[in-house]
């Protein structure tokens, strides 16, 4: 057993809560919650995932590739980019491919991968972030007053749904009176639908999806590239055209960016807000914000909103005591790696070898990451603002079933 597995299950043991505690019945029913939720996504599968991951930290399944399971081994996959790479054959930068062309940033690998995401690094500065978010959160604010006002209630998968859509109309530069522009739920609806094409079993995509997701894209791809052609900086479009993209390489950085955030996103942040709720800690975040980066950090860690990762080996070697061979396919259980460190407990802090894994780390690290986050916070503090004033509770909720990224399909907020 390795040094970090055993480090592992320390934390875990660490992130115990006293039984027979109002806050541990708290805790078992955000955790039951969490359970249905991955369950309703992958029934078999997840039970397989974290009970093979417990065994032990690298394990060779046949006919599906190198299970990694451990934070630290993750990590250094992630890392070793000579070594494991997204663009092989069966990883999932080559799937993307056949979408959106060969210059995503996702489907990418290499010193050409690195010298494009040093151009973009720019576009994700804190001012760029917000203004791409600031119009989609005033639309959703207005809209959970509202709905919370007239009609008791308000579903927060939908509204998010809303706001992911959107922040890609700001990415798709889409002036907001344009004639025939798409409502931002339908462009939701048009990521998702490109999203949704992926699966863990799926190595490659049939001639009818990529035909699907090529669909999608084409519509996505009008104002895009008529806001490219107008050349307006202030448009994300424009600026990749500063930025002296092609007006192909602009389109396939886009569509890149709106199937791979928009459904982690709206996975994440009802699973966030039901977390908070359900284990009590509401009450404590309205009345002090300074307990919220930690809460939400420890919720990424236990929701993991990217559940795995693939790559694919291109040198032979060892992970874990584990051979691995040139070919083999590598499948990072990031749901193993973070879930097995201990229940939810904001309290705590996360070990380094897991700290932000859910976006990834070295060269692949998540570049929007920053507007990620800036939609997680406005989000959160919309909502904090409110039970503030008026404390809400989870009235209804549905879990999703048979989807890639575990989720909420409904999350009702209603006043007492």
């Amino acid at each position: 057993m390795t040094r970090g597995f055993q480090e592992t299950r320390r934390r875990a043991a660490a992130r115990k809560i006293p039984v027979n505690t109002t806050a541990n019945r708290q805790q078992n029913t955000a955790e039951r919650w969490e359970r249905r939720v991955h369950l309703g996504a992958h029934p078999v599968l997840y039970p397989i995932i974290r009970g093979l991951g417990g065994l032990r930290p690298v394990l060779r399944i046949p006919g599906l590739g190198v299970l990694v399971s451990e934070a630290g081994l993750v990590r250094e996959v992630l890392m070793s980019h000579d070594a494991y790479v997204k663009n092989g054959p069966s990883g999932s930068g080559a799937l993307w491919t056949p979408v959106v062309g060969p210059k995503a940033l996702v489907n990418m690998d290499g010193e050409e991968h690195r010298l494009l995401r040093r151009r973009l690094g720019d576009l994700f500065t804190p001012r760029s972030v917000e203004g791409i978010v600031e119009p989609a959160a005033a639309a959703l604010k207005a809209r959970v007053h509202e709905e919370l006002e007239v009609h008791g209630r308000v579903d927060l998968v939908d509204c998010v749904k809303e706001l992911a859509g959107g922040v890609i109309s700001r990415l798709l530069g889409v002036p907001e009176h344009a004639p025939g522009r798409l409502a931002d739920r339908e462009l939701f609806d048009l990521g998702s639908s490109i999203s949704s094409l992926v699966r863990l079993g799926r190595p490659t995509l049939t001639a009818r999806q990529v035909a699907k997701g090529r669909s999608a894209v084409d519509v996505l791809a009008g104002p895009v590239r008529a806001a490219y052609r107008e050349s307006d900086p202030d448009t994300f479009p424009g600026r990749l055209r500063e930025l002296g993209m092609s007006e192909d390489e602009a389109m396939g950085i886009i569509s890149a960016f709106v199937m791979v955030g928009t459904e982690t996103l709206v996975s994440f942040v009802p699973r966030l807000v039901a977390l908070l709720a359900d284990s009590g800690r509401l009450c404590e975040l309205a009345a002090d914000r300074s307990a919220v980066p930690a809460a939400v950090n420890e919720a990424l860690r236990f929701t993991v909103p990217s559940p795995m990762m693939l790559r694919d080996a291109v040198v032979d070697g060892s992970l874990g005591g584990t051979k691995v061979l040139a070919g083999d396919r590598i499948l990072l259980s990031t749901i193993h790696a973070a879930k097995s460190l201990g229940g939810f407990d904001p309290a705590q802090a996360t070990p380094q070898q897991a700290r932000q894994l859910w976006f990834g780390a070295g060269p692949h690290f998540c570049i929007g990451m920053p507007l990620a986050m800036a939609e997680i916070n406005t989000t959160l503090e919309l909502l904090l603002d409110l039970y503030a004033q008026r404390p809400w509770h989870i009235a209804a909720r549905q879990v999703s079933r048979g989807v890639l990224i575990p989720g909420y399909r409904k999350l009702e907020l209603a006043h007492a």
